[in-house]
């Protein structure tokens, strides 16, 4: 029986293209042998690592790594209570210290964004509407589809005026906008503010989930190293918006590398959530290495975090200057650190992989029909822990597949 439902899923075209590229790249189930910065070694080959999402380099700071011995020899491999049941002091000290820097009135912080999508959307929506932008990442489409089984209306929207149409009629409430802050495959930055002024218009709450800007993005300001402002404080704080009728969801497993998720909520709304979300009351916790790496993160983060982002912003622009002077589209118009790489129609995306993976660069494969068909390529992420010398390499790799006519051209993507 089992051997009947695997194979199902291996001719649902919904998977077709990945299990594809399984079977004819090395680029899925890699086994990673070693690490050494921002190089990786697979069996005998070794590779510039361009798919990490640790943007500041957390990872692999060395002042972070040495905060984890003595928290482990406090608490322990991992403190295995649900939250409900007993909170390490780690706990309490990253969601006050995580509230100050985001200038929030509270938050909360639980495991992962794939739980909190959907064990928090549900319990927002209650019997009420969820429009959903198409673009949004699958996990918040999850969450919101549970909600929907659980007796919400759902609703997607591909544009801010398609928003406001939809928002204009009558609507069951409450009503929930849910959308990707930075956008994890192009890079871009919403307007959250035209999307607030929407919400706020019709009496709606914005649910943002800005995994990839929490760290990288944040506070404008005249001191700010680097566009990308100040403190990596969010893209709340990037617009100068307040935290009125707004649901901030984000990561600690990009910028900061560590296993740890949070809301930005109003203190009476997180203690609704102790009492409701599953993963609260039920889960087992973050590891003590993630709490710790966390807490050390923050210190870092205060010390030398828009130094890391001004690095961050000059590295990534170096890519995105070369990309867009080859005449390559990408989707990327604000400049941050995620650089996608649609490839031309009539090109395999087996046979690019296997160019990359000769030139010793590790990518991120886009293929259909986790996106469009328009959309099928690569993507490099780049970090603060990768190299100027690994950046002219990359740009190197890049001008040869341009040559070879890979890419999509910016000329007739802007025409089309």
């Amino acid at each position: 029986m089992l051997n009947h439902l695997a194979a199902a899923v291996d001719d649902d075209p919904r998977y077709s293209g990945i299990a594809h590229l399984r079977a004819s790249t090395r680029y899925y189930d890699a086994v990673i042998d070693e690490v050494d910065g921002r190089r990786i070694r697979v069996g005998g080959h070794w590779l510039t690592d361009w798919a990490s999402c640790n943007y500041l380099g957390f990872d692999l700071e060395p002042q972070i790594i040495d905060a984890v011995e003595g928290e482990l020899r406090r608490w322990g491999t991992h403190p295995s209570w649900s939250r409900m049941l007993g909170n390490p002091a780690l706990y309490p000290q990253i969601e006050e210290r995580l509230a100050g820097l985001l200038g929030a009135p509270d938050a909360l912080v639980l495991p992962t964004i794939t739980q909190i999508h959907l064990s928090v959307i549900p319990i927002l929506a209650q019997q009420g509407t969820l429009l959903v932008d198409a673009r949004a990442h699958k996990t918040i489409w999850d969450g919101c589809v549970h909600a929907r089984g659980l007796g919400a209306t759902l609703k997607r929207f591909k544009t801010l005026d398609e928003l406001a149409s939809l928002l204009a009629t009558d609507l069951p409430g409450p009503v929930l906008v849910c959308m990707d802050g930075v956008n994890s495959m192009t890079g871009n930055i919403p307007r959250i503010g035209r999307y607030l002024d929407l919400c706020r218009a019709h009496g709606a709450v914005l649910y943002v989930d800005d995994a990839h800007g929490f760290g990288v993005i944040g506070s404008r300001s005249d001191e700010e190293t680097s566009p990308y402002g100040t403190g990596g404080d969010s893209i709340v704080r990037y617009f100068g918006e307040s935290y009125d009728d707004v649901v901030l969801v984000g990561g600690f497993s990009k910028a900061y590398s560590s296993l740890l998720a949070f809301l930005a909520v109003p203190t009476v709304l997180k203690n609704r959530l102790k009492a409701a979300a599953a993963p609260y009351l039920y889960s087992g916790p973050s590891p003590t290495a993630s709490l710790a790496t966390v807490l050390a993160g923050f210190d870092v983060n205060a010390e030398r975090g828009d130094k890391l982002r001004a690095d961050l912003y000059r590295m990534s622009t170096r890519v995105l200057q070369h990309v867009r002077g080859l005449g390559i589209f990408t989707p990327n118009i604000d400049d941050t650190p995620i650089i996608e790489l649609p490839i031309a129609l009539d090109r395999d995306l087996v046979e690019v992989s296997e160019l990359l993976w000769q030139r010793g660069l590790f990518v991120t494969l886009a293929p259909y029909p986790g996106v469009p068909r328009d959309q099928v390529g690569f993507r490099v992420q780049v970090t603060a822990a990768n190299t100027d010398a690994q950046i002219d390499e990359l740009n190197a790799v890049i001008s040869e597949l341009a040559a070879a006519e890979v890419f999509q051209s910016a000329r007739e993507t802007s025409a089309s």
